[in-house]
C-alpha cells in the first residue's frame, strides 16, 4: 500500500498548485491527479452540483488504487467533505483546515481574511471552520470571481489584474488585516500581485503549502509514507477535457513533471 500513489482532485488546474508542493514536500511519493475541467469552473454551480460531481471523480481516483485523497479543491472540499470521509476507506485530506490553522499561528492582531470562489464565499465553509477560533479572532470573507478566469488565460500581471485585485481587496485593506488566506488553489498565482497591493504587513496562507505539511503528516502517523528505496516515483495526470488543452497549463502550474495528460471519463459528461 506504501507503493500507491496520492490521489489528488480538483476540478481544473488550480489542485496542481497543490500537487507542486506535495511533489516538493513528499518527493519520493507517486501522484495520479485528476482535473474535472470539462466540468469546471465549479466556483459559480450550486453546491449540491459539486459535491455530485466532486464525489463521482474520488470514487474515480479510489478504483486506481490510491492510498490517500487529496481534494485540491476548495469549493468542492466546502461541499462534500464529510461524504468523501464517510465514503472511502482511505485518509482524506482538504484545503480548508490546514489554510485556517496556518492562519490562526501566523496572525498577529486576530484580523484575518479569505479570498475566494463564490461557491466557497457562499458555503462559508472558512468561516464555519474559524467558529472555534478565541473571540478576538475576526474573520471577514471576500469573493473574488475574477482570478480563476485571469490564471487560467495565463494573465497573473498587468493592469488589468492589479486594477481587480485593488477593488476586492479595498474592505480587506480598510479592516486592517494581517493575514490572508488564498482559499482557491488557484490564487498562489497571483501572490506577486497581492503582495505589491497588500505590502508586507500582510502574510499571505497557501492553502496548497499546507495541504501539503498535512498529508505529510497523515502519511507519517499511518506508516504509509513511500520508503526511498522504492525507485523513483511515477506522476499521472488525468482530464476529463481535452488532454491537448489541459498539457500546457498543466506545466505552467506544475512544470515539467507533466510529461502526458490522458483522457478520464467520469460520470455523463453532457452535463
Amino acid at each position: 500500500m506504501t507503493d500507491s500513489p496520492i490521489g489528488i482532485f480538483d476540478s481544473g488546474f488550480g489542485g496542481l498548485t497543490v500537487a507542486r508542493e506535495v511533489l516538493d514536500q513528499l518527493p519520493h511519493e507517486s501522484v495520479l491527479y485528476l482535473g474535472d475541467t470539462a466540468r469546471a469552473p465549479y466556483g459559480p454551480r450550486p453546491i449540491a452540483e459539486v459535491r455530485h460531481y466532486a464525489l463521482e471523480c474520488l470514487d474515480r481516483l479510489v478504483d486506481h488504487g490510491v492510498k490517500a485523497l487529496v481534494i485540491a479543491c476548495n469549493s468542492a472540499s466546502a461541499a462534500m467533505l464529510a461524504d468523501a470521509r464517510e465514503r472511502y476507506d482511505v485518509p482524506v485530506v482538504e484545503v480548508i483546515r490546514p489554510a485556517v490553522r496556518r492562519a490562526m499561528a501566523v496572525t498577529r492582531t486576530g484580523r484575518v481574511a479569505v479570498i475566494s470562489t463564490q461557491a466557497t464565499h457562499q458555503s462559508k465553509a472558512y468561516l464555519d471552520t474559524f467558529a472555534a477560533a478565541p473571540p478576538h479572532v475576526e474573520v471577514l470573507s471576500q469573493p473574488c470571481p475574477r482570478f480563476v478566469e485571469f490564471v487560467e488565460e495565463g494573465t497573473t500581471s498587468g493592469p488589468e489584474v492589479i486594477e481587480t485585485a485593488r477593488a476586492y481587496l479595498a474592505p480587506l485593506q480598510a479592516a486592517e488585516i494581517d493575514t490572508l488566506i488564498l482559499g482557491c488553489t488557484h490564487y498562489p498565482l497571483l501572490t506577486s500581485a497581492l503582495s505589491y497591493i497588500l505590502g508586507d504587513g500582510v502574510s499571505l496562507v497557501s492553502s496548497a503549502e499546507a495541504t501539503a505539511a498535512e498529508l505529510f503528516k497523515v502519511l507519517t502517523d499511518t506508516g504509509q509514507l513511500r520508503p526511498e528505496d522504492q525507485g523513483e516515483p511515477t506522476h499521472q495526470f488525468l482530464t476529463t477535457g481535452d488532454p491537448h488543452g489541459f498539457t500546457p497549463l498543466a506545466r505552467r502550474f506544475l512544470g515539467p513533471e507533466v510529461e502526458r495528460v490522458h483522457q478520464a471519463f467520469v460520470g455523463r459528461m453532457d452535463e
